[in-house]
């Protein structure tokens, strides 16, 4: 295996269409479009195998969406590296982010946690220094709602730009496994443009 593709989220079915689990929205429109194979529980989560075509052959990955609740996703993240010994360059994290206007999309390696519980897990199991897919949610305004927040369903309103970008986060797939993050960022926010940001959430780049 030469790239782990992880997607956060919470398991049970109650949280399916939660904005907190954007990640495992947008890892079903990858193996979809890509063909990867069946889910199987491996690593504290459910894992799919395949690969991922670039110019330099094809990329073989590995699908993974976390079952162990969103805040300690860095036990399955850790496990799932060590055994293919990897290293954090190897593993890209797709997650929602609150500090992103809604529908922005922003790839980074390395930083802090800013806040968020997931990162924190996965910061603890495998260092800093992974690559982090960040999909904009917007702020509900006040930290003190942050949590009902992120733990709500997607509104029906909501819904035509975030299935846009899960699926051009798919899309776009071969420039991430080619290394190519800046690129892939720029065909992501080409293929799901996103609408103007509302003035009382200012991204925080």
């Amino acid at each position: 295996m030469q790239l782990i593709i992880a997607g956060l989220g919470n398991p049970e079915a109650k949280y399916a269409h939660n904005r907190h689990n954007l990640g495992f929205l947008v890892l079903g429109a990858m193996a979809k479009r890509w063909s990867f194979g069946p889910e199987r529980r491996r690593f504290h989560g459910l894992a799919a195998e395949g690969s991922i075509p670039t110019p330099a052959g094809a990329v073989r990955s590995l699908l993974l969406r976390p079952q162990t609740f969103y805040n300690d996703s860095g036990l399955s993240i850790g496990e799932a590296m060590r055994f293919y010994k990897l290293e954090p360059e190897n593993i890209v994290v797709f997650y929602d982010e609150i500090d992103l206007a809604p529908g922005r999309f922003r790839m980074k390696t390395g930083g802090g946690a800013a806040g968020n519980n997931g990162v924190r897990s996965i910061t603890g199991a495998i260092g800093p220094d992974f690559r982090r897919a960040r999909m904009g949610m917007g702020h509900p305004g006040h930290k003190d709602l942050v949590m009902g927040y992120v733990l709500s369903d997607i509104p029906k309103a909501d819904r035509e730009w975030v299935n846009a970008l899960a699926n051009a986060c798919a899309e776009a797939l071969p420039l991430l496994a080619a290394g190519e993050d800046e690129k892939y960022q720029a065909e992501v926010l080409r293929l799901a443009p996103a609408e103007k940001a509302d003035p009382r959430q200012p991204p925080r780049d």
